[in-house]
């Protein structure tokens, strides 16, 4: 295992990457005046661990009860089920996909029965998106299943580390904030 300033950080292969120890002069502008500089070096290193924990995390909660839709088709999908009916454009703003993406996302969940195209009543020229009954019931079934794995695996914790995670809570959706 490699090791810089008694940071290692684990790649996606599984193999030890080096993590660097100091921050790069232009992010040293981005931090709060007065942060000394062992905190910022051990929050920066921190982040990437975190970034890739997340993104494991994400892929194994993910695989339960997904059904046959892509991560991106289902987030349109859940993002209409809890949203409501929605122009094209703006949820594709709002999933940070480019328009001609989301059509080809929007064509195929109504293909399946899992969205419909309605007038919109504030312009009668627009189309809107909507989840159908069998969409948003679909969304809530993989919520479920997603939400039941990652309490199996936060109940597999020991107490003491189930107590920080449950603790942490508040403060990651702090970090999401209104993207949420």
């Amino acid at each position: 295992m490699t090791t810089v300033a008694d940071h290692t950080t684990p790649d996606p292969t599984g193999a030890a990457a080096p993590v660097r120890a100091g921050l790069s002069a232009d992010r040293d502008t981005d931090l709060p005046a007065g942060l000394p500089a062992g905190l910022a070096a051990e929050v920066d290193a921190a982040a990437a661990r975190f970034y890739l924990a997340l993104g494991r995390l994400a892929r194994i909660v993910r695989r339960s009860g997904d059904g046959d839709l892509g991560p991106g088709t289902f987030s349109a999908l859940a993002t209409l089920a809890q949203a409501g009916p929605m122009r094209l454009g703006d949820l594709a703003t709002r999933e940070g996909v480019a328009p001609p993406t989301l059509t080809r996302i929007v064509a195929a969940l109504e293909e399946s029965g899992l969205v419909v195209r309605e007038t919109d009543p504030a312009d009668r020229r627009a189309v809107r998106v909507a989840a159908t009954q069998d969409g948003a019931a679909l969304t809530a079934g993989v919520r479920t299943a997603r939400s039941a794995a990652l309490r199996d695996r936060m109940l597999a914790l020991p107490r003491t580390d189930l107590d920080v995670l449950l603790a942490a809570v508040p403060v990651l959706e702090a970090l999401v904030g209104d993207e949420g």
